[in-house]
Parts: C-alpha cells; sequence; structure tokens
C-alpha cells in the first residue's frame, strides 16, 4: 500500500480532537463548518492538512469516496 493509499484510510478515521464537534469523523463534519474554516484558517500539522482536504472534497463532492474507504478499510492503522 502506498503513502497517498494509507493517508486517506487514516483520513477515513480521523475525528474532530475539540470544538462542537468533538468526536465526530472530520468527513461528516457539516459543509459550513468546513467553509468557516477555510475562511478562518486551517488549524496548523497533521489535521489542519486533514480539515484542509475534506473542505476540498466536500467542495467537489467527493466525501463519499472518504465513506467508501472507511466501510472497506475498518481498521484505521495502515
Amino acid at each position: 500500500m502506498n503513502p497517498d493509499q494509507k493517508k486517506l484510510i487514516q483520513l477515513a478515521h480521523t475525528k474532530m480532537p475539540f470544538g462542537k464537534y468533538e468526536g465526530r469523523y472530520i468527513i461528516d463534519l457539516p459543509e459550513y463548518y468546513m467553509v468557516w474554516y477555510h475562511n478562518k484558517g486551517f488549524p496548523k500539522g497533521q489535521l489542519g492538512e486533514q480539515l484542509q482536504l475534506v473542505y476540498e472534497l466536500k467542495l467537489n463532492g467527493l466525501e463519499e469516496l472518504i465513506r467508501n474507504i472507511k466501510k472497506h478499510y475498518p481498521n484505521k492503522d495502515y
């Protein structure tokens, strides 16, 4: 499995670690919240990169790809 595949599997299993949506999978965060982050600025580090990717996926209507990955790869330890 290549690093990009691992990155997408990890993204599929990442939950929001803080705030109003703490504990919710970031792929399931509301679109308006992602737009807010886009306008405000994403956090630094891996979480920020993941949120930015989720924003792009939602913007292009591709979030179902990540939900399918979550179903097919239930173990996030890849």
